[in-house]
């Protein structure tokens, strides 16, 4: 008989990893299986809608019983697919031939992502009294939270509705921190700001609750200034009354290649954001002098001095950060506070969707890391509470996917869905490829031209008919993605690949507000222009040039490719300080404002 092959120290541990989880009744996969997300027997929770529909329970992490937190108490709750819909859409992206779309069905209108007639609000938090037990209210909530999704299912028909949030425990961090403060930060990304503003949660807030919202258009610098100042009239005209700010944590620092992973980390200080200013003075107009800000306006500008005149970054010698960690606060049998700005007290509750950098936001405000930051949808876990000083304080809400009518596939290029635990990612791959110049970006070769058949003519890779897999094939050819055993092209990763370039913005896909085509030339002269051009860190990107070539101390270009692109395949769940923003290259020229809104790359750094 041959003799079996002895066990690798890999699959070893893997072996023991299984043992460990069959031990503690954790019968999901393990992290570095593909399907890591298919949990196997996992029982569903009380507070989610299990009589109706089945729940696909995302980001796994390890912990253990004896621990005080449980890191799996928030993570994301989806609905399932159905295995007939994967394979369908599977084949359509084997089959449907690539068309670019034009201009106008980049236009997006709220409207259409949120109808008001679908009733695509957010669970409430019911009423109670002190009368009540825990176990009472708990039960209420839960009964009320099933009630909502009934509801939510009830007028829309299956299959129509988004991907959204149906674990409840999340839900109540949210009723806890809009409960808290004073101020809302609602945080959107500039590249799909209607995607994440539900406009029943600013109703509610506004109207029920009585409290002011900020809107943070966050990432400003991955979009043309024009589109800028074009989203921000746009929201303007839809919601008079909302303040907006355009904020960006990292303001003119490109990338220096397609697959540079992370950009220099000695570039990243948090207190170059761009934006501070701008919140700064939106809460002193919200404020109206009950609250002293002059400490907080002190802080910005020492930070900002130091950091000119001696380098002095801001982590290293400052004043601590006072953080409270509070993971169960959501659960306290505690009503809204009814006083504004208790003893002089500030205090900003930041909100948002996923990976829109709630967490980057935080950090640029207090100055220094003090929220780990991930591209991984539900990284932060639990709110907490820092004080940036002695008047103003920020509550970290945990990311939440409202239900919205918005295409799957633009929210996972929108960063909601974990891209390691998609089941499909090609027609999402085909979604950004018709939307984008991706021949002329990734510079591809078609895979016809690579199996050594004689072809008619000289025809090249731009006149041959692409679909969403020929796109994968080709781009795992190029980085060099196999499969272990048959050595063939590991599509799947390249799709994974593709969609992580999307989500940092080095493949830049940006909607646009409606009418936009139409008023091009009135945008790309406003005068605001300046104003968002200075914002970005675009006015002295060509002085700065230079000096970025001299000192970069990043990735090598010489330096071999797995060691330039360690693939998010490898970290995906590791902390990530620049969060993904991906710049303009020193070669683009803002004068004029033609430049193409996707041509985030320049000419050679593919080739």
């Amino acid at each position: 008989m041959p003799r079996k092959k002895p066990f690798s120290n890999k699959q070893k541990k893997k072996q023991l990893q299984v043992k460990r989880e069959r031990k503690r009744g954790d019968t999901g996969s393990g992290p570095s299986s593909r399907n890591a997300s298919v949990e196997r027997g996992d029982r569903q929770s009380d507070t989610s809608d299990s009589e109706t529909t089945d729940i696909r329970r995302i980001n796994q992490q390890p912990f253990s019983r004896e621990g005080r937190y449980d890191p799996n108490r928030f993570r994301l709750h989806f609905e399932k697919e159905s295995k007939e819909e994967v394979e369908k859409r599977k084949k359509l992206a084997r089959e449907k031939v690539l068309q670019l779309v034009s201009d106008k069905e980049l236009e997006t209108n709220i409207n259409d992502i949120y109808p008001s007639e679908k009733g695509l609000g957010f669970p409430r938090r019911p009423s109670w009294n002190y009368e009540m037990t825990r176990e009472n209210l708990l039960r209420k909530e839960e009964k009320s939270y099933r009630d909502y999704l009934d509801d939510l299912h009830s007028r829309n028909p299956p299959g129509s509705l988004s991907h959204f949030e149906h674990n409840l425990e999340t839900w109540r961090q949210l009723w806890r921190v809009l409960e808290m403060s004073d101020v809302i930060l609602l945080i959107v990304d500039i590249r799909h700001p209607v995607l994440q503003f539900p406009p029943a949660m600013y109703n509610y807030i506004t109207g029920e609750l009585q409290k002011q919202v900020i809107m943070v258009l966050n990432k400003a610098d991955l979009c043309p200034p024009p589109l800028v100042i074009a989203w921000k009239h746009y929201m303007t005209s839809q919601f008079p009354h909302l303040q907006i700010v355009c904020f960006t944590s990292h303001p003119g620092q490109p990338y220096s290649t397609v697959l540079q992973k992370k950009r220099m980390r000695r570039k990243a200080a948090w207190n170059h954001a761009g934006g501070l200013i701008d919140i700064l003075k939106a809460c002193q107009e919200i404020t109206a002098g009950r609250v002293d800000l002059a400490s907080w306006e002190q802080k910005i500008h020492r930070d900002a001095v130091a950091e000119r005149l001696d380098g002095e970054r801001p982590d290293e010698g400052a004043e601590s950060v006072l953080v409270e960690h509070q993971s169960d606060s959501a659960m306290d049998m505690s009503s809204p506070s009814q006083e504004r700005y208790k003893d002089g007290v500030l205090t900003l509750g930041c909100i948002g969707f996923p990976n829109v950098g709630k967490s980057s936001v935080i950090n640029s405000l207090v100055g220094r890391k003090v929220v780990s930051v991930s591209r991984t949808p539900g990284h932060t876990k639990y709110f907490q509470t820092y004080y940036l000083t002695q008047t103003v304080k920020l509550c970290d809400c945990p990311g939440l996917v409202f239900p919205s009518r918005v295409d799957k596939q633009l929210q996972i290029l929108a960063g909601i869905y974990p891209v390691s635990q998609l089941q499909e990612p090609y027609s999402s791959v085909g979604y950004l490829c018709e939307r984008t110049p991706f021949l002329s970006v990734l510079k591809l070769k078609h895979p016809s031209l690579l199996e050594n058949k004689p072809h008619q003519g000289n025809e090249g890779s731009e006149d041959l008919s692409w679909t969403a897999w020929d796109v994968c094939e080709a781009w795992a050819e190029r980085r060099g993605y196999k499969t272990a055993k048959a050595a063939r092209n590991d599509v799947y990763r390249a799709a994974n690949s593709l969609l992580r370039l999307a989500i940092d913005g080095r493949l830049c896909l940006c909607l646009r507000p409606p009418g936009y085509s139409c008023l091009r030339e009135h945008w790309e002269n406003h005068p605001d222009l300046p104003e968002i051009m200075t914002l970005q860190g675009r006015a002295t990107e060509e002085e700065g040039a230079g000096e970025r070539d001299d000192d970069d101390d990043g990735e090598s270009s010489t330096e071999p490719e797995e060691e330039r692109d360690r693939d998010a395949d490898d970290d995906e769940d590791g902390d990530d300080e620049d969060e993904g923003f991906g710049r303009r290259g020193k070669d683009d020229k803002p004068s004029g404002f033609t430049v193409n809104m996707y041509n985030v790359l320049r000419e050679n750094e593919c080739e």
